[in-house]
């Protein structure tokens, strides 16, 4: 997971799961009323940095990188049946090149959202999707297991070396149909 430069990532306004019909909203993160209550870092491997900014008259959550992996996380329980829609926007500075997607050494992304399924008591029964701003490695929606978590932790690819830098990109994702097409059920 090492970088050879520094990457730079934006997330605007809000990460929020959206009902169907209902029209109702579980909010995530609110980073539009520089909001990070709730969020915890962990870290792997050296330090990013993680503020609200604004950029271009909007409140966003920055994040600065430069040789480390880490990432923000929150726990928060939603029904995916019932809010099935998850929705954010992003943007990235800079690009790097990863060499061999299926390798751990090459793990890294310019972005990551990352929705975990409990599996209860049994730990081992957690699955995760993770949607990422992928390298050269792989093509727009192109799926494949992490390296690190097998079968059981499955990479989307929502935006490639191909996607245009220092662009908001508007992303709507039916988590629960993600879920039923990786994993079956």
């Amino acid at each position: 997971m090492n970088r050879v430069f520094g990457v730079l990532c934006f997330i605007v306004g809000a990460i929020l799961f959206a009902g169907g019909a209902s029209g109702n909203q579980v909010l995530v993160g609110e980073f539009s009323k520089s909001d990070l209550d709730g969020w915890a870092e962990k870290v792997f491997s050296g330090k990013t940095s993680y503020i609200i900014a604004t950029l271009r008259n909007k409140m966003v959550l920055k994040a600065e990188s430069s040789s480390s992996a880490s990432c923000l996380i929150k726990k928060t329980s939603v029904d995916i049946r019932e809010y099935p829609y998850l929705n954010w926007s992003w943007r990235i500075e800079n690009r790097f090149v990863s060499t061999n997607k299926d390798l751990k050494s090459s793990d890294d992304y310019a972005a990551r959202i990352f929705v975990v399924i409990d599996g209860g008591l049994l730990l081992w029964k957690a699955k995760a999707v993770n949607y990422v701003w992928a390298a050269s490695q792989a093509g727009e929606n192109e799926i494949w297991p992490s390296p690190f978590a097998g079968n059981n932790s499955m990479m989307v690819a929502l935006r490639t070396s191909t996607d245009k830098l220092s662009t908001w990109y508007d992303e709507k994702r039916n988590v629960y149909e993600d879920v039923k097409n990786l994993y079956g059920s």
